[in-house]
């Protein structure tokens, strides 16, 4: 029996066969040359129809699926015609180019390489894009070669999925009929094969070295919370997954809308969505509102900004689902791992640290002033109640520069992003210039720890567990406290990053001082369970022993052990 140990990010516990991804690609040799009887000319028309039919392929992938897995599939059919890869293989079949020419094959291979290796080299969210660029580039070398594109392994029967990571357009067509659960060795907790789990509701560890190895066929058990993969499961394990699948059964029964502690205390549980079809399902699910509406998809992927009419259309069909509800739009949130061309610059060192976010109206002004009246509009003529926040923000001077452009657009209530240390650190001073806060904890705890959250090694650091994260989140709630009192009116702190579809962390969110939660809607049922079992007063004990704890590990242990619902739950 081995033991494998990595970073849980969709509870879960599971028994079942591993099924191997498939070896990668290999590597065409070096030297090959045209072959013969090949030109230049010909052996560039088939990288281009090899480019062509990949995109073709994965855009009718994309067609096929929805939501998250949409958005994966269509950025990487982009990919696969980028006419930097395209133009550099066809440049390097002359054998005049360097002296030497290459096979199709390899001319595609070092084009890819260098691609991904100019990205590589811009660091943080720019470098987790050099994994697509290599996913595209083992897509086409198979269709030049005539074998079928690299992907999940075919089963008859369902199967734990094994990798060392998964590439984009794999973690966007999952089936959730086939794949069981998902463990991977490399990755972290913002990993596309994370993201993509949480959205599918699927048990899933990563960071789990080792899990690679494990032979085709093996049976292992795999608990989601705890980050643990067991090969060899005895009764204890087949009884522990027994039990989830009865819990995760009365889990699907749904949340009813309104969430309030044992105590009566409410603390209403929103969702987190980014396109108008995502909105209906929250709404389905039970959201008691939007507490995050991501707008960059209306921009991603276009060389132009979109137009007044293009934008008020989305933020309308979003704002449809809930009539009567609030719904808080963060504005556009460009840079760092969402470039746009006329937008952002790709040449930035350290993009993360950079031109991003409200930033960006610095270099580029009059996209956010376009964007709040598109919002306005669409406001208007909408029954939500619709609140408006920037990203990025970490001075007071900048949350009440970015309310008085709010208000004067005709936008009521505007509040912030807390992704920035200083901003917690300063939220009394920013929360009486402007009306709410959110917190960000993805990008919170990354710029608190100093690590790439897109980085395996790091995803120890990434844990919003770690108690100088809490302590942050604990000194917004104080400052939004101190700013209540100085300007008499309510100054909400809400929480919109993954650490909310945590049951166990939203106990504690509630305890240091957090109004709201919002979260993936698959996540509703299981939040509301477990706040229900407490009161406030059961929460403040448990954050006050999580602000306390000397790491991660005891503050998250400690909390669970006082929340015995959790086992229950399977969570």
């Amino acid at each position: 029996m081995d033991q494998f140990h990595g970073v849980g990010v969709t509870p879960g516990r599971v028994v079942g066969r591993v099924r191997q991804m498939p070896a990668p690609v290999s590597e065409p040799g070096v030297g090959s040359g045209l072959g013969a009887g090949a030109s230049v000319e010909g052996e560039g028309e088939r990288i281009r129809a090899a480019s062509r039919a990949v995109q073709s392929a994965l855009k009718a992938r994309a067609a096929a699926a929805s939501g998250d897995a949409r958005g994966v599939l269509e950025a990487t059919a982009l990919m696969a015609a980028d006419p930097v890869l395209v133009k550099g293989a066809v440049r390097l079949l002359d054998p005049g180019a360097d002296g030497g020419g290459r096979s199709a094959e390899r001319a595609v291979w070092e084009s890819g390489a260098a691609v991904a290796a100019k990205l590589k080299s811009l660091g943080g969210y720019m470098a987790e894009r050099a994994a697509d660029v290599l996913d595209v580039r083992a897509r086409i070398v198979a269709e030049l070669r005539g074998l079928p594109a690299p992907g999940i392994p075919e089963s008859v029967e369902p199967f734990v999925l094994a990798a060392h990571d998964l590439a984009p357009a794999d973690t966007a067509t999952l089936d959730p009929g086939r794949v069981i659960a998902l463990i991977t060795s490399g990755g972290g907790p913002q990993s596309h094969t994370a993201i993509l789990a949480r959205s599918l509701g699927l048990p899933a560890v990563v960071a789990a070295p080792g899990v690679e190895g494990i032979p085709d066929g093996t049976e292992v058990y795999v608990d989601g919370a705890a980050g643990t993969v067991q090969t060899g499961p005895g009764q204890p394990e087949r009884d522990a997954a027994a039990a989830w699948a009865v819990a995760a059964a009365a889990l699907a029964g749904g949340f009813a809308g309104a969430n309030r502690l044992a105590d009566g205390h409410p603390v209403p549980l929103l969702a987190n969505v980014a396109t108008g079809a995502d909105a209906a399902k929250a709404a389905a699910a039970g959201a008691e509102g939007v507490g995050l509406l991501r707008t960059e998809f209306c921009f991603l992927d276009r060389d132009t900004e979109p137009s007044h009419a293009e934008q008020v259309a989305a933020y309308t069909a979003v704002f449809a689902q809930f009539p009567g509800k609030k719904v808080v739009i963060r504005t556009l949130d460009a840079g760092a791992d969402k470039p746009l061309p006329f937008l952002t610059n790709t040449e930035e060192p350290n993009p993360a640290l950079g031109v991003r976010g409200y930033r960006t109206d610095w270099t580029s002004p009059g996209v956010l002033a376009r964007q709040l009246a598109a919002i306005a509009q669409a406001a208007a003529q909408s029954e939500a109640e619709v609140w408006v926040m920037a990203p990025m923000i970490a001075t007071t001077e900048e949350a009440a520069h970015f309310t008085a452009l709010a208000k004067d657009a005709g936008l009521p209530t505007a509040g912030v992003m807390v992704e920035v240390p200083s901003a917690a650190l300063t939220s009394g001073h920013i929360l009486a210039r402007t009306d709410f806060a959110s917190l960000g904890t993805n990008d919170l705890t990354q710029y608190a720890m100093a690590a790439d959250r897109m980085l395996g090694p790091l995803a120890h650091l990434n844990d919003p567990w770690q108690p100088a994260v809490l302590h942050l989140i604990k000194a917004t709630c104080d400052g939004a406290a101190a700013a209540t009192a100085a300007t008499g009116t309510p100054k909400p702190v809400g929480v919109c990053g993954e650490a909310a579809a945590d049951p166990a962390l939203a106990a504690v969110l509630v305890g240091l001082g957090v109004t709201t939660l919002s979260m993936s809607p698959r996540a509703l049922t299981a939040v509301n369970r477990v706040l229900a079992t407490i009161t406030l007063h059961q929460a403040q004990t448990l954050a006050e022993a999580a602000l306390t704890a000397p790491d991660a590990h005891t503050a998250r242990t400690g909390a669970r052990s006082h929340l015995p619902i959790l086992n229950e739950l399977g969570l």
